[in-house]
């Protein structure tokens, strides 16, 4: 048990498998200027999150707290804070990739980078949110600028990021294809899919014609295929940079646009994000969820790869 001092955390000194995650106990921080702390109720795990457990990427060496989705309420606020009090319900995305932490009892967290909880939602929803949210919202709104009755591909449909992405891509009058395996075409339609493609069986870039837009949330070959699909003047926007040498020199070839980002914590997009949430337009599927001291379990889980939206730690 933590005392006022104290906050319990995950947290890992080696990089490796689940196993390396382990509870500690750590000094609770003091927010800063422009900062509050949190009381974390809920905190989504991403795929970056055991891409970072086990290769370091952008943290580089052990040890640290994982951990980008956060939910819960404001403990403390620092210098500055206008738009949040102590007691409020809040929810968003750490600033990526070096705001993390949200895998403990507390985590600091800039004021831009959080917005209010919709009461509409709990904890668990609104922990599971973010991430993903904000990087379909950037990725369909920002960079592609989906329009009303554009055809959109989404890779890996029924993915974390992907089931988020149709809901996004539905509110704003899209037409969605999106590809998964046969068993998920279900869940596909029930939120929104309007030509579901098993990409076991079908090859995708010989099905599908037209498309205004693709999501890519594969990376690799999938993305410099997946410009086959485009009209000319259509874009790609991938979410994995840097994981499909040659992608930008084969759009330019085929007179289609390829980005590639990595999302980027924003208050604007999450109020957007909350909106949809609140009117129910937009929710996520939750594949699970652990207690923090479980956060090994809930890695193993999403490193199978069969998981249907998102997996959520729950902090007591």
């Amino acid at each position: 048990m933590s005392d006022v001092n104290t906050m319990r955390v995950i947290s890992q000194d080696v990089l490796g498998g689940p196993e390396v995650l382990k509870e500690v106990q750590a000094e609770r921080p003091k927010p800063g200027p422009n900062q509050v702390l949190v009381r974390v109720r809920a905190a989504g795990v991403n795929p970056t999150d055991w891409k970072h457990r086990a290769l370091g990427m952008f943290l580089g060496e052990p040890p640290f707290v994982l951990g980008w989705d956060v939910s819960g309420e404001v403990a403390e606020t620092g210098i500055g804070v206008a738009a949040f009090s102590p007691g409020d319900e809040v929810f968003g995305m750490l600033p990526y990739p070096y705001g993390h932490g949200s895998h403990a009892e507390y985590v600091i967290a800039p004021v831009r980078a959080l917005t209010h909880k919709p009461a509409a939602i709990d904890h668990t929803q609104a922990g599971a949110l973010p991430l993903v949210s904000l990087t379909a919202w950037q990725a369909l709104t920002e960079h592609a600028g989906v329009q009303p009755g554009q055809r959109v591909l989404i890779q890996a449909a029924a993915g974390g990021v992907g089931h988020v992405a149709v809901q996004i891509a539905k509110a704003r009058g899209a037409y969605v294809i999106g590809t998964a395996s046969a068993a998920k075409h279900d869940f596909l339609r029930e939120i929104g899919v309007d030509e579901p493609i098993d990409y076991r069986t079908t090859d995708v870039t010989e099905a599908v014609r037209d498309v205004d837009v693709v999501l890519d949330t594969l990376g690799g070959d999938t993305a410099v295929e997946s410009l086959k699909v485009l009209r000319p003047g259509g874009i790609l926007v991938s979410i994995l940079p840097g994981s499909a040498p040659g992608l930008s020199e084969e759009a330019e070839r085929r007179g289609v646009r390829a980005v590639q980002m990595l999302v980027d914590a924003d208050r604007s997009g999450m109020e957007a994000i909350a909106e949809l949430a609140e009117s129910g337009k937009l929710k996520a599927t939750i594949a699970g969820t652990f207690p923090l001291a479980d956060a090994a379990k809930a890695h193993e889980a999403g490193e199978t790869g069969r998981t249907t939206g998102k997996l959520v730690l729950l902090v007591d």
